[in-house]
């Protein structure tokens, strides 16, 4: 997500408050920021102490972060931004460990928002803790929590599915696994293929409820809130413009009924093996495998009969 450095000027009669960066040398350590998703006012001040300073800068997209740290008056002086991200990793990944087992800081931000979460860094992160170094968390703004804020749905329970397959009879199977959890789940999509998600949502479960949330802590947040169905219809064809995260309110699991699972089955037939369709029709439909399974024989086992009638 982009960050807006156009953030909002003080209330009427509000005071403007002064902060100070503190200059205070890290301990070593890799020191994931999390950083703005939109409005680049929302940066913690323990963020901007880090990024202050830290011995050795690290980015998911350089540009970003001298962006950033230009916006809140952050020299660089003379330290280099590194370029880390999932096309160098490997590359990359070797310096900053050097870095920390030699007694530096290292500050990493992804692009925006908290790294790890559908961001590069994971294998960052393992390898300095088993190297010994210590992972510090630089906790912040989350394009998954504020959705959760705004989206109007339960929060004792969620899962954080990231995105969605991007062909159709993927992204069907994998909508129809997280259409049945008990819990909320927060999707990230892309704004081009939301409508296409949606439909396919809506042949699962028209009248679940979700959020759709473009574009958040941005000038033009908006959050789309309903039944899937309703909801599907307001995106345009071309579907939206921003960044997306859509909230889907929990369903539990639903038995489907003996019609249900066989016509489940007769659409796989022929385009997968026995086993594996049972499996699938099983997972989708709340049922146990091996019963699905026995359906699936008898289905065979009449078809079969059906061909040699005919011969």
């Amino acid at each position: 997500m982009d960050i807006d450095d156009d953030g909002p000027g003080p209330a009427e009669g509000a005071r403007v408050l002064t902060a100070s960066v503190l200059a205070a040398r890290l301990d070593p350590g890799l020191y994931l920021v999390a950083t703005p998703i939109g409005t680049a006012r929302d940066i913690t001040l323990r963020a901007l102490d880090v990024l202050n300073a830290a011995d050795l800068l690290a980015a998911e997209d350089t540009r970003t972060l001298r962006h950033l740290m230009s916006i809140h008056g952050i020299p660089l002086r003379g330290r280099r931004i590194l370029a880390y991200h999932d096309h160098n990793a490997d590359r990359a990944r070797p310096a900053i460990l050097q870095a920390v087992e030699g007694g530096q800081s290292v500050a990493y931000c992804s692009d925006a928002g908290t790294p790890l979460v559908a961001d590069p860094g994971f294998r960052l992160s393992r390898d300095v803790a088993q190297a010994g170094g210590r992972v510090h968390a630089v906790p912040g703004a989350s394009a998954l929590l504020a959705a959760l804020t705004v989206a109007g749905m339960p929060t004792d329970r969620f899962l954080f599915a990231g995105f969605a397959p991007s062909q159709k009879g993927a992204r069907r199977r994998w909508l129809e696994t997280q259409a049945r959890l008990d819990a909320t789940v927060v999707i990230f999509e892309s704004p081009r293929r939301v409508k296409d998600m949606l439909r396919d949502l809506c042949e699962i479960d028209g009248d679940r409820d979700i959020a759709v949330c473009r574009e958040l802590t941005k000038k033009f947040e908006e959050v789309l809130r309903g039944p899937a169905q309703s909801v599907m219809e307001s995106v345009p064809e071309e579907g939206l413009r921003g960044e997306i995260v859509v909230v889907m309110a929990p369903g539990g699991a639903v038995v489907a009924d003996d019609d249900a699972v066989r016509a489940a089955l007769a659409e796989r037939a022929g385009r997968m093996s026995l086993r594996d369709a049972a499996a699938e029709v099983a997972a989708a439909a709340g049922r146990p495998r091996k019963d699905v399974y026995r359906m699936a024989l008898a289905m065979q086992e009449e078809r079969d009969d059906d061909d040699h009638a005919l011969d």
